[in-house]
């Protein structure tokens, strides 16, 4: 991961020390004032050191007698409409604190949607049949699209939420998978990697996870083109009190002629060339980690198997429909879709 010890300070350093820091701009003017055993208790700005120079004190003050001690932070526990409030107030860098306040990591919501409490599993173990033969030496996640694989696309998208742990099931010329991302400190998040030494399935590779850390888990696939918006599919499964929510898409059935009701033979009335809508299935999702343990381990087992003991177990599952553009790359049409669509957003017209 990145360090942020350029934006951290003691409190019993120099502000000159300080204004050094802040004049090289690191990731923000903002420092963060630590004590003698790490402890955070302020923050300091530009603006808090002109503002105190004017009430008397001086150069040779230290960084604690010009910190503000009222500031935001998260810890464990947090919530995702807390981070929403704060984002709101303009605030740029949170940081994570532990239960002793002392700095865990700090987040540059400038460049965050939100933090949600979330890992990640990505599927990108599948050969890819009907796109061959441009899968015949690239596995389909790493097929390029708008200059980079379409699997950062996905990467990248779980970032912006603030994810930072994310797991990825690979088979399939995997190797090309892990030598492109490795570990990903050069995304600043950590990646592992789940090796599928036979197919399982949509879901079957989250048995083989030693431990998740967070209460929730987002599995998506790795052939996913969209903008999908986490944080309400989140919000949506934690405020409904649902084990799992499903992203869906939108679709309409177009009816060319008029539908009859009615019963036995009798006509009651009909309906002149109906339009009628469905969801489909978006291929993301995020559910409460205990589900895992319904998951048999080494077999092969599709997330639409667990749907189905939850159903039966009655338990709640909610869907929520994704408002922008989503496209499965399964098809020559769809990757040929994407790339439009991809020259579309590069053109400023999103």
């Amino acid at each position: 991961m990145k360090s942020f010890q350029n934006n951290i300070i003691n409190d019993d350093a120099s502000i000159i020390e300080a204004l050094r820091k802040i004049n090289e701009g690191h990731s923000s003017l903002t420092l963060f004032v630590v004590d003698k055993n790490n402890k955070m208790v302020g923050t300091l700005t530009d603006g808090d050191i002109r503002r105190k120079l004017i009430s008397g004190l001086t150069l040779e003050d230290q960084a604690g007698k010009f910190m503000s001690t009222r500031f935001s932070f998260i810890q464990k526990g947090y919530t995702v409409r807390n981070v929403k409030q704060i984002r709101s107030n303009d605030i740029r860098l949170l940081p994570l604190l532990d239960d002793g306040m002392h700095i865990m990591k700090i987040y540059d919501l400038q460049n965050k949607i939100n933090i949600l409490p979330l890992e990640c599993v990505i599927m990108a173990g599948g050969r890819g049949e009907r796109l061959r033969p441009l899968t015949d030496k690239t596995p389909k996640p790493m097929l390029p699209l708008g200059g980079k694989p379409i699997i950062e696309y996905n990467i990248d998208r779980v970032i912006s939420y603030g994810i930072g742990n994310i797991y990825i099931s690979v088979k399939y010329l995997g190797q090309q998978i892990v030598d492109y991302f490795g570990n990903g400190d050069n995304k600043d998040i950590r990646i592992k990697y789940i090796w599928e030494d036979n197919p399982l399935g949509t879901a079957g590779a989250l048995a083989l996870v030693e431990k998740f850390e967070t209460d929730y888990i987002l599995l998506m696939n790795s052939d996913l083109f969209t903008d999908v918006d986490l944080e309400d599919l989140f919000l949506n499964v934690t405020e409904q009190n649902a084990v799992m929510g499903v992203a869906s898409i939108p679709y309409t059935i177009n009816v060319p002629y008029a539908i009859l009701d009615g019963e036995d033979q009798q006509v009651n009335g009909f309906v002149e060339k109906p339009t009628y809508t469905k969801y489909a299935n978006a291929g993301i999702y995020i559910f409460k980690r205990e589900l895992i343990d319904m998951i048999p381990k080494n077999t092969f087992f599709n997330i639409t198997d667990l749907m189905e003991i939850v159903i039966k177990e009655n338990l709640k599952i909610i869907h929520n429909p994704i408002i922008g553009y989503w496209i499965d790359i399964g098809k020559t049409q769809d990757y040929n879709n994407a790339q439009e669509i991809v020259k579309h957003l590069k053109n400023g017209n999103n």
